[in-house]
């Protein structure tokens, strides 16, 4: 498994169509931020904004403390939702559905906490940062969530720009699509 490095020029979704499954993909790998989203025992769904990384395998890595409750609710249901999204308006988001678990490997989480880490400043973090990273990583207790995605679903960017509502404003609706789903027409 490598990490994805960060993208300079992220996936722009079409606006006069669904994304195709590839595009899905597309998006994902090349964004950073998502709300984070797994079930609580009781009231509704707990969710924060993080950081993630893609790999080279299709997992969304993001890096917590074992201690908070989205490494819990991990470890407990194997289930998490990441709501990809988009950094530029028209603001787009794409919702991930994934199976879940929680990694303790050392090696994982330090390179994990790096690439978060150049995704937070823009650019990679240089190696001389790898022993302040770990003592962190140690510190605080840190973990890395493995999300394997199964489906998306996802948000057409429609806008209004200068509240114009002529008939060019059109809507469709999405759908739940398969994470490895080929390209249809």
């Amino acid at each position: 498994m490598n990490l994805l490095p960060l993208c300079d020029n992220p996936f722009v979704p079409p606006t006069d169509r669904d994304m195709l499954p590839s595009e899905r993909r597309a998006f994902v790998n090349t964004h950073r931020t998502c709300v984070f989203g797994t079930a609580r025992r009781a009231d509704g769904p707990a969710m924060s904004v993080v950081y993630y990384v893609p790999t080279d395998t299709g997992e969304l890595l993001v890096a917590t403390m074992a201690e908070r409750g989205k490494a819990r609710a991990v470890a407990r249901s194997g289930k998490a939702s990441l709501c990809v999204l988009d950094e530029t308006w028209p603001f787009v988001y794409l919702q991930v559905y994934c199976d879940a678990v929680v990694e303790t490997d050392p090696a994982i989480v330090v390179d994990t906490m790096m690439a978060v880490g150049g995704r937070m400043s823009g650019m990679p973090l240089g190696e001389e940062a790898r022993p302040f990273v770990e003592a962190m990583r140690v510190e605080e207790h840190r973990v890395v969530l493995r999300c394997t995605p199964y489906e998306t679903f996802a948000t057409p960017p429609r806008h209004l720009h200068d509240n114009d509502q002529d008939e060019q404003l059109t809507h469709w609706s999405s759908g739940t699509v398969a994470w490895d789903a080929p390209d249809t027409f």
